[in-house]
């Protein structure tokens, strides 16, 4: 039985999406545009987008697997800031 609980939970968690914000300095949205297909390409099926309007210029990405440190590093290789909102 404690193994039928052990897979069931690994199977819940393989199934949740984990969230992340980022602050970043991209004000336009030809910029933001760029960098989404930019992290699609490297995290297909996630969910990724900027809210420019806010004063921290989020770039959010929701998904079942993406690595916020390479995130960070693919948007400052572009020429932007960006680090984890906290």
């Amino acid at each position: 039985m404690d193994d039928q609980l052990y897979l069931a939970a690994l199977k819940i968690i393989s199934l949740q999406k984990m969230v992340e914000v980022f602050k970043t300095n991209v004000e336009e949205m030809a910029q933001a545009k760029r960098i989404i297909d930019l992290l699609l390409e490297h995290f297909p099926g996630n969910k990724i987008n900027f809210d420019l309007h806010d004063c921290d210029k989020i770039l959010r990405v929701e998904g079942k697997s993406f690595a916020p440190e390479k995130i960070m590093i693919l948007v400052t290789e572009n020429g932007f800031h960006c680090k984890i909102l906290e």
